[in-house]
């Protein structure tokens, strides 16, 4: 399954009949895309290791580990009022629920994408696609 796809499923199960008619691979196109309709996983984990304590918390969504939990509040602050105000009015909600949701969805986008390793493997580890991510920010 396509990493939008799944979001889109996550998304789904997070805010149920809210989300009815929503476009919801675009708003996560959007908030995450690389630009072509796709999730640039690599820099959202490098914005997330510019912020101390959310680099500590991507890293365990990376992997087979249990996944540490995000607060709504960074993530606000990681994507701002502005882009959270454009994904929330794309969800039919406000940018509080927004930041709720992706406060839910985005560890379990990451697990799920580095589980079993396909996303680690083609980035070099944990350490490769942190690395390769934090090369994007310097």
């Amino acid at each position: 399954m396509d990493i939008l796809e799944l979001g889109k499923q996550l998304l789904q199960d997070n805010l149920g009949q809210q989300a009815q008619g929503a476009d919801l691979q675009g708003a996560l196109s959007s908030l995450l895309g690389d630009g072509q309709g796709g999730v640039d996983l690599a820099g959202l984990v490098g914005k997330m290791t510019q912020n101390g304590d959310l680099g500590n918390i991507v890293s365990t969504w990376l992997g087979d580990g249990a996944n540490a939990p995000v607060s709504a509040d960074k993530l606000m602050d990681l994507f701002g009022e502005g882009q959270l105000a454009e994904f929330a009015a794309k969800l039919g909600t406000d940018s509080q629920g927004a930041a709720d949701s992706l406060a839910q969805v985005l560890p379990q986008m990451l697990d799920k994408s580095s589980s079993g390793g396909s996303l680690l493997d083609s980035m070099g580890g944990v350490d490769g696609l942190l690395g390769a991510a934090g090369s994007l920010f310097k």
